[in-house]
């Protein structure tokens, strides 16, 4: 009996051998859009300061001390000496790869480069050296991809970091049954997590579209997943990744702190979380709203959102600024809302509030009655792109896809643009 049974699985497995032999295959070449490699080994032996570089793409803005640091999207930092705002200097380029956003605290700057934190030391930023890397610790991300007629070929995460895509011929052995899968997209998860990869001195002010903030000795961050990371900053050059977590809600945009509390703006609504520990986030409450990008920023009671269309975040047509009240942070309560042609980036320096409205430029009201800010329009500069703003005091920062902008608020019945840093088109 033992021995029949032997000659059935024999049998079994000799058929299985032969119909797998038998199947039809053959080799294919087509066109796809393949990705382009640096290697982890390169990347991290990538940061250093070179020469003065044409904006082109910047995105977020930066400021400490005397000086303006500017992110070329995807590429590394712009340094500019703004001792005199009418005439910023170039200082050079830090070059980081991957690089979306920064922070500056006792003159180390924490940049995100691709999945890596680096620490770089900023006292000189002419001389601008990395002093510290934490290896792994952000998703795994890649440039968009384009839009294309070609399939996109696969990505190999252990041969490095993609930086760009380029089309080539690939040639492919197929089985009969796949040949209708050829042309197919591959729509892959741009940010799989892979854990498993390994005055000067005082804090710096971002803009609103960040998604770093310093809070005591802690760099908390947030990402598109809905990640929030905690860095124990207290060995400056090693930073340590001391916490991770989910935290609830959409796709999270914005980061902004405020006191012990930290405001997020995602594609649902404007989450409150108690940042007393930074260790613990613990959630307060949501002021949700019609899916769209959502930048916060918040002054004394009164928090200030955008809401935006026409973009990866958002699915419905609103273009709106809302003014919350938020006495009671667990109840966030909606005093007005203003329409908006595409607002971005805000900023409030006492009771004068600015709006990066797209290709509508940027828009100065006084927002010391919240029910009224439309009806207190200062002044408006058209013609422009305008993405996020940093107040100085009487000087404001502006950052758009047209370039750097520095304009002069100190007489509000004169606010006038001073200096400008145009991007290469």
């Amino acid at each position: 009996m033992k021995k029949h049974i032997q000659n059935i699985l024999t049998s079994i497995l000799l058929f299985g051998l032969i119909a797998t032999s038998c199947r039809d295959k053959f080799n294919v070449e087509y066109k796809a859009m393949v990705p382009v490699y640096m290697s982890y080994s390169e990347l991290r032996t990538s940061v250093k300061v070179v020469s003065q570089q044409d904006l082109v793409k910047p995105g977020k803005i930066y400021s400490y001390g005397n000086y303006i640091f500017i992110n070329e999207n995807m590429k590394g930092v712009h340094v500019y000496n703004n001792s005199n705002p009418a005439a910023p200097q170039s200082v050079g380029f830090i070059n980081i790869p991957g690089n979306i956003d920064l922070v500056v605290k006792n003159n180390i700057m924490y940049a995100d480069s691709y999945i890596d934190l680096v620490a770089i030391d900023v006292t000189d930023p002419a001389n601008a050296k990395e002093v510290g890397r934490t290896k792994g610790v952000f998703p795994y991300m890649m440039p968009l991809y384009p839009e294309t007629e070609y399939k996109r070929g696969n990505v190999n995460t252990a041969l490095g970091v993609v930086v760009n895509w380029e089309v080539k011929t690939v040639k492919e052995e197929m089985e009969s049954n796949d040949y209708g899968n050829v042309y197919a997209y591959d729509y892959l998860n741009l940010n799989t997590k892979l854990d498993a990869l390994a005055t000067m001195g005082a804090p710096g002010i971002g803009g609103s579209m960040a998604r770093f903030g310093l809070t005591g000795n802690s760099l908390v961050a947030v990402d598109k997943n809905s990640l929030y990371y905690n860095f124990d900053l207290t060995e400056p050059t090693n930073p340590k990744r001391a916490y991770w977590d989910y935290i609830r809600g959409g796709v999270v945009e914005t980061m902004f702190l405020s006191g012990k509390y930290m405001f997020l703006g995602t594609s649902n609504g404007m989450l409150i979380y108690d940042l007393s520990d930074p260790m613990k986030p613990v959630y307060l409450s949501t002021f949700w709203h019609m899916t769209g990008c959502d930048p916060v920023v918040v002054q004394n009671n009164k928090a200030y959102v955008t809401l935006r269309s026409g973009v990866t975040c958002a699915n419905r047509s609103t273009n709106e600024l809302s003014v919350l009240d938020i006495t009671d942070v667990k109840a966030p309560n909606l005093l007005r809302s203003y329409g908006m042609d595409n607002p971005h980036g805000l900023c409030i320096s006492d009771e004068i509030l600015f709006v990066c409205d797209g290709n509508s430029g940027l828009k100065v009201y006084n927002a010391a009655n919240p029910l009224l800010i439309s009806e207190n329009l200062l002044a408006k500069f058209p013609g422009i792109n305008a993405y996020d703003v940093i107040p100085l005091g009487k000087s404001l920062l502006m950052i758009g896809s047209d370039g750097f902008y520095q304009y002069d608020y100190s007489d509000l019945t004169n606010i006038k643009q001073i200096s400008v840093i145009r991007a290469k088109k």
